[in-house]
């Protein structure tokens, strides 16, 4: 059975930061300006056999330069080639972009900055997943929401959300990253979401199980954005949602590949 993967992505600066200093890869587009966004939202139809790289990046502080460690990631994403050891891949890729984020650090003499990721490879038979950071993956099947990422933090206990144990951006003689990274099956009709935590921080998980149950993808993600930002839009919020579905052939094929086309 041959499957495609229905997405849709949806990316908003929030109503309190001045800069959206997050960033995706679909397939192998990714947001090369930030002053020039493409138009959200940004919807693919690949078929798995493409093995499409999917993925959220949130930069982080330091001297305000999150958005270029996020970009650094992102464009490195969009450029990974996934060979018949996607895991090795996802890993051998988190070395080389906290590598080139810790390089540009050094050469422009900044303090520290860095980004998560959290990323999805579609294959002909499963999903491969690697995350670092808080950026979350969630599988959405059989009216379940369940997170299938790893979040990293060191524990504490003050009430407040916890500072991050692991993220791209950490120079290896003060820590070697450890992604998160697993695999398993899809089936038809599953749904996987990848976000920033400006979603998850501002909309319960009851909500996001919700939207994601009554709407497609492209529907999905402009609401959940909305549904952040109504909720006070504290932070960027990036959201991805990926459908599996059966690939048609035929003129089935060709109606369902003019459709994405036009989207």
């Amino acid at each position: 059975m041959r499957y495609k993967i229905s997405y849709a992505c949806v990316s908003d600066v929030g109503k309190r930061r001045r800069t959206n200093q997050d960033n995706f890869v679909c397939e192998k587009r990714y947001v090369e300006n930030i002053e020039s966004p493409p138009e959200y939202p940004l919807v693919g139809c690949p078929s798995v056999f493409d093995r499409p790289v999917i993925g959220v990046f949130d930069g982080m502080g330091g001297e305000e330069c999150g958005e270029v460690a996020a970009l650094i990631a992102a464009k490195r994403a969009s450029a990974l080639k996934i060979g018949d050891s996607p895991i090795d891949d996802l890993l051998d890729y988190c070395k080389r972009a906290n590598e080139e984020i810790c390089r540009y650090i050094t050469d422009n003499k900044l303090r520290s900055m860095g980004t998560t990721a959290a990323m999805l490879v579609f294959t002909e038979k499963e999903i491969s997943l690697c995350n670092i950071g808080d950026s979350k993956i969630f599988r959405f099947a059989d009216r379940e929401l369940e997170q299938i990422s790893k979040d990293h933090y060191f524990p504490v206990n003050n009430g407040r959300k916890p500072p991050l144990s692991q993220n791209l951006g950490i120079p290896p003689s003060e820590l070697s990253i450890r992604p998160h990274v697993a695999k398993g099956e899809y089936q038809s009709g599953d749904i996987y979401l990848l976000c920033s935590d400006g979603l998850t921080d501002m909309v319960t998980n009851d909500d996001i199980a919700g939207i994601l149950s009554k709407n497609k993808p492209n529907d999905a993600a402009k609401l959940l954005v909305n549904k952040a930002l109504d909720n006070g839009g504290r932070d960027n919020v990036t959201v991805i949602v990926c459908r599996v579905e059966h690939e048609l052939s035929g003129f089935g094929k060709m109606i369902t590949d003019l459709f994405c086309k036009e989207k």
